[in-house]
């Protein structure tokens, strides 16, 4: 198989209500009952065609298309008032190339605010879904 047939898998850190609001939305779009078992642990790819691999994909695409209106609406100071024993790791699947524009988004968006990973994924991917929910 080619990199094109694979998707990368990768952790994003998110606060415990956005990782269940992500469950709720992966079950909805590709019945994925539990993502957090959802991806082998030891597995570092996954084949083009797994539904859930393929929502996942789908959604990290949005996200590096809308990052800068995300971050736009993102609300940075509440996810940096979340306790950080409430942040869950969610592991997603993504083309490779995405995985690396969207990494590099969190990174910069981290420096620009100061703050960690876990407070600007869990801010952008709070506004994503507020997103997908009001369409």
């Amino acid at each position: 198989m080619t990199a094109d047939d694979r998707y990368k898998l990768f952790g994003v850190y998110l606060s415990e209500p956005v990782a269940d609001e992500l469950h709720d939305t992966l079950y909805e779009t590709a019945g994925i009952v539990d993502l957090e078992d959802y991806f082998e642990e030891t597995a570092d790819s996954v084949p083009v065609g797994d539904p859930g691999a393929d929502a996942t994909d789908d959604l990290v695409a949005t996200v590096r298309e809308r990052f800068a209106a995300l971050y736009d609406r993102a609300d940075f100071e509440s996810a940096a008032a979340a306790p950080s024993d409430e942040f869950v790791l969610v592991t997603l699947a993504a083309r490779p190339q995405r995985v690396a524009d969207v990494r590099e988004r969190f990174r910069a968006a981290a420096t620009i605010q100061e703050a960690d990973l876990r407070t600007v994924q869990t801010a952008i991917l709070e506004a994503y879904l507020a997103d997908e929910g009001s369409e």
